[in-house]
């Protein structure tokens, strides 16, 4: 896969312009689309459910629900993450909130990627269904996004292979039969067929650092926050999937 995928990039010619953003549901198989689509056979929405409960279940200073009341009071909210903290002075991800709200409650962080913090993040997302992608780009989140674009466009690793040369370049393109989606993350946190899992965007970028043999960045670093921002503005617009189902 790996000789296949570094040949064609040999004949990309450089990119003139981002497309407008597609969701990867739209690169999916219809049987793959069926399954997103079914929320009784969606295996993300087992999540979901784990989400619901944890919400429920009390904490040292109350639950999820003695503050926000239903899950369904946070429509809207997932779209606009991640975000800039004021306090903190930089930009959060939906995940870190969360972790803040339970140390808030004398409850320890959730660790990146367990069930229970990517089953309380796909509650919240799973809220804005439907609702468009909407993170700022402007003010002081500007210069987060700017460095997440600037990671996006960089080669690196064995292969010398930036984000782009993929996902902006060979758009649309077969690789073993699969089609190369624009990367987008509207439908995150998504049930991955590949994983037989659940998996957030921190997890995606470093598998996909993986692939490519470059160094992963580690899910819940600041970089890994600005180019989940930079490729949520990047898809700006379009609806949230979450839980959607991929490859």
């Amino acid at each position: 896969m790996i000789r296949l995928l570094a040949a064609l990039l040999l004949c990309v010619v450089p990119m003139l312009a981002r497309a407008d953003p597609v969701s990867g549901y739209d690169f999916l198989l219809p049987e793959t689309r069926a399954l997103q689509d079914d929320d009784f056979a969606n295996p993300g929405m087992l999540w979901v459910e784990l989400g619901q409960r944890l919400w429920d279940a009390p904490a040292d200073k109350g639950s999820c629900r003695s503050c926000h009341g239903a899950p369904e009071n946070l429509r809207g909210v997932g779209a606009v993450y991640p975000l800039w903290d004021p306090e903190l002075e930089r930009v959060i991800s939906l995940e870190q909130r969360i972790n803040q709200c339970r140390e808030r409650q004398n409850e320890a962080a959730l660790p990146y990627s367990s069930r229970e913090l990517l089953g309380l993040s796909a509650l919240v997302m799973h809220q804005s269904r439907g609702i468009p992608q909407s993170v700022r780009t402007d003010g002081p989140a500007a210069e987060a996004i700017e460095r997440g674009r600037l990671y996006f466009d960089t080669r690196r690793g064995q292969l010398n292979l930036s984000c782009s040369n993929c996902h902006d370049d060979l758009t649309g393109h077969r690789l073993r039969g699969e089609v190369i989606s624009q990367g987008q993350v509207n439908g995150f946190p998504i049930y991955r067929q590949l994983w037989q899992d659940m998996g957030s965007v921190g997890r995606m970028i470093a598998w996909c650092n993986d692939a490519v043999r470059a160094e992963p960045l580690a899910e819940g670093s600041q970089m890994a926050v600005e180019l989940e921002m930079y490729l949520r503005a990047r898809g700006n617009g379009l609806p949230i999937e979450s839980p959607a189902v991929r490859r």
